[in-house]
């Protein structure tokens, strides 16, 4: 079959997000409310970060219209800055959601422009959640295609492929029809970015918050009328192979509106890469193995794949570091016996003790253990060994977290991130997304009233 005879990636994709209403997505509501509520979570837990505020910073003199709300703040701005804004706190903690297969972080590149869009405009939150859950499924599925190869080569997986989630979800909150949507997809395909070298660094933040942004400003380039190549994502010269990658079409559009790609979705417990959870949990059980020895602790070896290693192995400059680093992942098991946001906050990375045990761990590969799994093994001073094997570890699709562990977290991000929002009203209001007549409403609702704001600000 001639090759301009078969509809182009981008083509299928948008009709089957521009066919998809409420009814075709519904039962995916509960898992999408559960991804916003981990969203809020998130974002709530760094609003005040010095890396959000200095972003705001330099942000507010060349905001629009003050239309959408900043998460975890008072202000307000327009749609395309806070999607950045809330892309960026969103992702800052590496606390946010995960698609297992791919390693995509799925709300923060389209919760943002989808909320920033819709509160805007004046949309439902059935609306919302049909653009969330078909963005996910767009965004997950072009990374199906490029997986693990993609990420391998050192693009950032969340980045480059959350923009075509945001693009496709702005689209079809905008009702653009399958030409318009498909335009988009192919816009986005045109600013996709971000390495895994800069994952150290708040300029992995960065094109996350991008990712969020120029999807927005695809869509709405699109609803404009600009055009995109057919094929920008698997043409000769287009997204995927300009990367490195020969896409597998198959495995991107297989059971395409019959299986949904935020199904798989999971949360994650700790503020740590999720291939580093299994590291936290065997140490958490070794602590609890090993009572009040924890100082004749001799040495502590960590086996898992190369992947564990490549991403964790790895000395501890700074917080960021710690996140992904499965030296400070067994100190704050077995030293602190906590891994929270606590835990991994400059002042904890940096104490004597915390670095003292960091320096007694190494890693081995063990080239049986699949990714994400570890096996932890630690010697006493008298001789003792003992070893705990995690391969699925707590916030898995083997062992998911529930609802109330979500809303927990939520509790937890409204007080380390310092905020004066409400955890419970934020709950509560996710809660119900899907009754809401009016996200702007809703928006504010979430939102200190004034003299609640000006009495945290004394």
């Amino acid at each position: 079959m001639p090759q301009d005879s078969i509809p182009s990636v981008s083509r299928t994709l948008a009709d089957f997000v521009a066919a998809s209403s409420w009814a075709e997505v519904e039962a995916q509501s509960l898992e999408a409310r559960r991804s916003i509520l981990n969203f809020f979570a998130t974002a709530l837990g760094s609003a005040r970060d010095p890396v959000v505020v200095a972003a705001m910073r330099t942000l507010s003199p060349f905001s629009g219209a003050a239309t959408a709300t900043v998460i975890g703040h008072s202000e307000r701005m327009d749609a395309m800055c806070a999607a950045f804004l809330n892309a960026v706190s969103a992702n800052l903690l590496d606390f946010d959601d995960t698609h297992p297969d791919t390693i995509i972080h799925p709300a923060a590149p389209v919760a943002a422009p989808v909320l920033a869009l819709a509160e805007t405009r004046g949309m439902t939150g059935r609306e919302v959640l049909t653009a969330f859950i078909l963005g996910v499924d767009v965004e997950c599925r072009i990374g199906n295609s490029v997986s693990p190869r993609h990420y391998a080569r050192g693009w950032h997986v969340t980045s480059t492929c959350g923009i075509f989630g945001a693009a496709a979800a702005c689209a079809k909150l905008l009702g653009l029809p399958a030409e318009g949507i498909a335009n988009a997809i192919g816009i986005a395909a045109s600013q996709s970015a971000g390495n895994v070298e800069n994952l150290p660094s708040a300029a992995k933040n960065v094109s996350v918050g991008n990712a969020a942004r120029n999807g927005l400003f695809a869509a709405l380039l699109a609803q404009q009328g600009y055009e995109a190549a057919p094929r920008a994502i698997e043409g000769p010269l287009g997204w995927a192979r300009t990367m490195g990658d020969e896409p597998d079409i198959a495995r991107l559009l297989d059971g395409l509106g019959k299986t949904w790609e935020i199904a798989k979705n999971t949360y994650k417990p700790y503020p740590a890469g999720i291939v580093f959870h299994s590291v936290i949990d065997a140490s958490l059980v070794l602590r609890e193995r090993i009572g009040r020895q924890v100082d004749q602790i001799e040495s502590v070896t960590v086996q898992g794949s190369a992947l564990l290693l490549a991403r964790g192995d790895r000395p501890v400059n700074n917080e960021r570091d710690a996140r992904v680093s499965i030296h400070h992942g067994v100190a704050c098991g077995l030293l602190l016996g906590a891994a929270g946001v606590a835990e991994f906050a400059r002042e904890t990375v940096v104490r004597p003790d915390i670095a003292r045990l960091r320096q007694k761990v190494r890693g081995q590969l063990d080239d049986q253990m699949p990714d994400g799994a570890a096996r932890v093994t630690l010697r006493l001073a008298s001789g003792e060994v003992f070893t705990e094997t995690v391969i699925s570890p707590r916030g898995s699709q083997a062992a998911p977290l529930a609802d109330r562990d979500i809303e927990a977290k939520l509790r937890e991000g409204v007080r380390t991130g310092r905020s004066d929002w409400d955890a419970d009203r934020v709950i509560e209001a996710v809660w119900r997304l899907d009754a809401v007549d009016d996200i702007a409403g809703f928006m504010q609702s979430l939102r200190p009233p004034p003299a609640s704001r000006h009495a945290a600000s004394n």
